[in-house]
């Protein structure tokens, strides 16, 4: 198979969309984004890497940082996680408070946003600055040593987050949020603003393709079965409210971001990330939505 060939197949199959969906603009940092970028980037588990576009051009990671921050925080508490937050999917929106009462304070999957708030509380309790903890986690992931975080985004949603805010309260209420309130908001916030590119996240999502072992540095992230079990969280919980129908259409386990990235992976062969900042009315980039199915179609490969 012409790997090459595919991406470069997608990338002209996906300009038409380019101008379709909306990006973020309730996060006003993320409405300054060129509207028109499309990327693409598969690095396979023997090292050998594909790209198109502007798979090289750094972008907000968003809620693709949500993967992350649950490995590292499964790495610390183990199963006992779940004891906190849930693992099935809402049917929600991700910034939905609405089962947050009915369920006592519990979030639904650690994917959502009050999830992700106490997956951070998680972090907050084990590291002094849980935001950097996480940035040199994805920097050993992705061999990339000048990852940061984009401070100028990390104050825009930190203007504007009124509803993780009410989240983090009500959850606080509840005992299930264990830090203060508005220091676990400013990690979140700054893990969210995260920036790396599409090579970037294709290579850290590996680790889950290649039972648990970073194929960059070889670092043991998790054991076989757990990559095996928060990969079926991606699949079920991991593109907001859509996920029923990405899996029906793509195939393979998923986590995407409303800065218009969606990483994922296809076990045992290979990690891929797609980035294009419109999104559809889900949260998910429509271009890379489509660009995924593509892909999945055009290799032969997914899950099923």
């Amino acid at each position: 198979m012409d790997m090459q060939a595919v991406l470069d197949r997608i990338h002209d199959e996906a300009q038409p969309l380019l101008g379709q969906g909306r990006v973020a603009s309730y996060i006003p940092e993320l409405a300054k984004v060129p509207l028109q970028r499309f990327g693409m980037a598969v690095s396979m588990l023997d090292g050998r890497l594909y790209t198109v576009g502007d798979a090289r051009e750094d972008f907000s990671i968003q809620s693709v940082s949500k993967l992350f921050s649950l490995t590292l925080a499964f790495q610390l508490v183990g199963d006992a996680l779940w004891e906190r937050v849930g693992r099935e999917p809402s049917g929600t929106a991700f910034n939905s408070l609405v089962q947050l009462e009915t369920e006592q304070g519990k979030p639904r999957n650690p994917f959502l946003n009050a999830g992700a708030l106490v997956v951070t509380d998680v972090l907050s309790t084990r590291f002094v600055q849980p935001e950097m903890a996480l940035v040199e986690f994805l920097r050993r992931l992705s061999g990339n040593a000048g990852l940061q975080y984009d401070d100028a985004v990390a104050r825009s949603e930190l203007a504007t987050g009124s509803r993780n805010r009410a989240m983090g309260h009500f959850m606080h209420s509840f005992g299930n949020l264990k830090n203060p309130v508005d220091a676990v908001i400013e990690a979140y916030c700054r893990h969210c603003a995260i920036r790396m590119n599409c090579v970037d996240l294709a290579r850290a999502v590996g680790f889950l393709a290649n039972g648990g072992v970073s194929p960059v540095g070889g670092e043991q992230v998790l054991d076989a079965s757990s990559a095996k079990r928060l990969s079926a969280l991606m699949l079920t919980c991991g593109t907001y409210d859509a996920a029923g129908d990405f899996a029906y259409r793509v195939g393979i386990p998923a986590k995407s971001g409303v800065g218009g990235g969606i990483v994922a992976h296809i076990p045992r062969t290979l990690g891929v990330c797609v980035w294009s900042p419109r999104l559809e009315h889900t949260g998910n980039s429509l271009a890379g939505s489509f660009a995924l199915e593509r892909f999945t179609s055009l290799i032969g490969q997914s899950l099923f």
